[in-house]
């Protein structure tokens, strides 16, 4: 096991071959981390176990209002030249995230994130597992990790053999389960909220609801929304999973991929698997009124958010409406009571429902009025 040293190296071509450069590449991930308006970040920890084949990385972007807790993301991130930078940018976004998210879900935690580089279906092993929760230890309780999207309750249970600092176990090992459950019924809050918001009244009932990803979280908002009497459409990349909820619920339907969902005729639009679905191409199809769902960094680059608030779409900012999860982890780190943290976790209605106040009356989008809210509190914590 051992940390490795983060250089930025590229390649360059001369008359004798390739060689190296060490001149700092303006737009490197390290850039990021130091210079951008996105960075700020305290800490990342670079992990390689070669006997295992783990490759890792840890970002810890404040630790203002205390442990930074973030979930550990298992992914390839298939880049023709550089999966590392890719991988090394998407923990910047998502612990970066996560400081935000925890903020407004008023827990006393800062933001943090991890990702293991591979496809988990081909190299996760209980040595990789165990190799990663010696690094997670290593920080010392700085960062506190659960799952996340390719991670389950099944391996923080392994994780958790050499990491105390790990959530998301299962209820035999001390834990409280999948934290899907909490993200779900949160998600819906938020969607309640912007119902409350757009309509007049806080349900979804008569409206169609459109949700892109029907995994660990999706699957759960579909059974809110039909409880609510909403009208239900979804498509996910995995055909399993959409067979999944049609068995269950043979009144939804299904399209056949997000561009389609995108296109029909819906009232909300609920994008509840990876990031950037709201997008230059998206944006301008969109039926939807509604924009509300669990995947996280929703917003494919800076300006997306006004472009929504110009075509007269609500924004439910992802961070806030899918903090069900985090509350439910960081519950369980004082003996986890599920009664208290769906208390803690409706509470997103009213967070959701305060923040379009706070738009309406800075006169920016829902977006920019969490950040300000979030960003009031994590200052207040360092003033602490």
């Amino acid at each position: 096991m051992g940390v490795t040293t983060v250089t930025d190296v590229r390649h360059t071509v001369s008359a004798d071959g390739p060689t190296e450069s060490r001149v700092p590449n303006p737009l490197s991930p390290l850039s990021t981390l130091f210079r951008s308006d996105l960075g700020g970040h305290e800490q990342v920890l670079l992990c390689q176990d070669r006997e295992s084949g783990l490759k890792a990385i840890i970002a810890i972007h404040s630790t203002a209002l205390g442990p930074a807790l973030g979930g550990t993301r298992f992914h390839p991130y298939a880049s023709e030249e550089h999966p590392e930078e890719a991988a090394l940018l998407d923990a910047l976004n998502l612990a970066r995230g996560m400081s935000y998210k925890n903020a407004l879900a008023g827990l006393d935690h800062g933001g943090g994130k991890a990702v293991i580089l591979g496809d988990p279906e081909e190299i996760k092993t209980e040595k990789l597992l165990l190799a990663y929760g010696r690094f997670v230890a290593s920080l010392g309780g700085r960062y506190v990790t659960a799952c996340d999207v390719g991670t389950y309750v099944s391996d923080m249970d392994v994780v958790a053999r050499e990491c105390p600092w790990t959530t998301g176990r299962s209820p035999e090992n001390g834990g409280a389960g999948d934290s899907s459950v909490l993200t779900a019924f949160g998600v819906f809050q938020g969607m309640r909220a912007s119902a409350q918001a757009s309509w007049g009244a806080p349900t979804l009932r008569g409206r169609r609801v459109g949700i892109a990803g029907v995994g660990k979280v999706g699957r759960h908002l579909v059974d809110h929304l039909l409880e609510d009497g909403a009208e239900v459409v979804v498509t996910d990349v995995r055909s399993e999973s959409v067979d999944r909820v049609l068995a269950r619920h043979p009144r939804v339907q299904a399209v056949r991929d997000t561009d389609a969902l995108v296109r029909a005729d819906l009232d909300v639009y609920a994008p509840c698997a990876l990031g950037g679905a709201l997008d230059d191409a998206t944006v301008p199809v969109l039926t939807a009124k509604i924009v509300c769902g669990a995947a996280n960094n929703q917003l494919a680059h800076p300006g997306v958010e006004k472009d929504l608030a110009g075509r007269g779409i609500l924004y439910a900012p992802d961070y806030v409406v899918n903090a069900g999860g985090v509350i439910q982890v960081a519950d369980e780190l004082h003996g986890f009571d599920f009664d208290r943290a769906k208390a803690k976790a409706a509470k997103i209605f009213d967070t959701t429902l305060a923040i379009f106040d706070r738009a309406r009356t800075d006169g920016i989008p829902p977006a920019a009025a969490a950040d300000r809210l979030a960003e009031h509190r994590m200052a207040e914590g360092h003033d602490a």
